[in-house]
């Protein structure tokens, strides 16, 4: 069962954490190149507004986005701002989506996403769970995979793999840190490749933040995954 009260205040505490940390840079540090290709720590702090802002639309029944352009638009639009605004922006806009998730709802309810993706609605606390610890990540700020809570890699890692299974060009594989184990890939009666590591490896692997170099694939090559 997903407990999307627990979840909210996942989202709450890892908004904190993000927020403290960011809170160390200047303005100039915001401008710096984040660890994601083309986008400054400007541009990763604009999106995590606007996806919150986002998901406060898709639980209150309207799209996620106008639009793609619009989404990438606005997120070019709020990059260059100084920090003080940055985190004014994430802390209010994290406030609504909690306001939001407080308000009474069935949460057994389909909702759409973005591209037509749906999930019921008591997923969407979790998704904004992954979006604040994995752009935490990303800002390249001294917040590393291996800092993720235990419980947030699990479920992380849980999610990616089955984001994956069934997908033709992706071999079987089964996936383990040495204690769980998980599999991907497509259907198959047996794994064709075993992939061992870390749960930070593993997951930054799944999740596109590393490129599986720590990992070890047994029975053959590291699959290639396609782009989240």
């Amino acid at each position: 069962m997903i407990d999307h009260v627990r979840d909210l205040e996942s989202v709450r505490s890892a908004t904190e954490r993000l927020l403290t940390a960011a809170a160390k840079l200047d303005n100039a540090g915001v401008t710096d190149q984040s660890r994601l290709p083309g986008w400054t720590r400007g541009h990763v702090l604009a999106h995590l507004a606007r996806n919150a802002d986002a998901l406060v639309n898709v639980l209150e029944g309207r799209p996620m986005y106008v639009s793609g352009e619009a989404r990438d638009a606005d997120i070019e639009r709020d990059a260059p701002r100084p920090l003080e605004a940055q985190l004014a922006d994430v802390r209010e806009s994290a406030a609504r989506f909690q306001e939001a998730g407080a308000a009474p709802a069935d949460w057994s309810r389909t909702v759409e996403l973005r591209n037509g993706v749906t999930d019921s609605a008591a997923r969407v606390p979790f998704r904004r769970w992954a979006e604040v610890e994995l752009h935490h990540v990303d800002l390249g700020i001294g917040y590393e995979l291996e800092d993720l809570p235990e419980e947030f890699t699990e479920r992380e890692t849980d999610f990616l793999a089955r984001r994956f299974t069934g997908n033709p060009d992706v071999p079987p594989t089964r996936l383990t840190d040495g204690t769980r184990a998980w599999s991907t890939g497509r259907e198959a009666a047996a794994p064709e490749v075993t992939v061992t590591g870390t749960p930070a490896d593993l997951l930054g692997w799944l999740a596109g933040r590393r490129d599986g170099a720590a990992l070890t694939a047994e029975g053959g090559a590291l699959p290639a995954l396609p782009p989240l």
